[in-house]
């Protein structure tokens, strides 16, 4: 390999880590704008699903700032992959929230399916048990999806961008 396709291969690997780093802050930023300006709580679902966010925000500008350090291929890729693999599985975790939405099957019992049965226990007990914020419904939706569906494609465009770098490093694109 060339010198100069080297260099141009690590400014897109740099490029990469950079922008899953950004494409992750603005979405945590979407985020919280959801749910403290336009007061669209999260669900319990929701708040698991920003934790991929908030491990790729400072796991890609650590490996933005590695890779302009000069850090070599070998000690790049791994973390890119990494990066995929976690925004992949965020991906498959946004889509499965979003079938718990739409009813395709059921979500975790303690925030989706019946309501609490206030027959056990007395009513002060029951209503501190009672979650008000529920996994299988849909607070907002745009263009049909939901937020957990919009997480699910932002999530593979994360994927996407870290692959893009990983093969840029291994020679396959420029």
């Amino acid at each position: 390999m060339k010198p100069a396709s080297a260099a141009g291969n690590r400014k897109t690997a740099f490029a990469a880590a950079l922008a899953v780093a950004f494409i992750a802050a603005a979405t945590l930023a979407g985020a919280w704008f959801f749910q403290l300006v336009l007061e669209i709580l999260p669900c319990p679902l929701c708040l698991q699903q920003r934790y991929a966010y908030y491990f790729a925000i400072p796991f890609a500008l650590l490996l933005a700032f590695a890779i302009a350090k000069g850090a070599p291929r070998c000690l790049i890729i791994p973390p890119l992959a990494v990066l995929a693999l976690a925004a992949l599985g965020n991906a498959g975790f946004g889509a499965y929230h979003a079938g718990v939405e739409w009813g395709f099957w059921p979500g975790p019992a303690e925030c989706s399916g019946s309501v609490l049965d206030l027959g056990k226990g007395s009513l002060l007990e029951n209503l501190d048990r009672v979650k008000v914020v529920r996994c299988d419904e849909v607070q907002w939706r745009f263009l049909g999806l939901s937020l957990a569906g919009y997480n699910a494609l932002i999530s593979l465009l994360m994927a996407a961008i870290a692959g893009w770098g990983i093969a840029a490093l291994a020679g396959k694109v420029r």
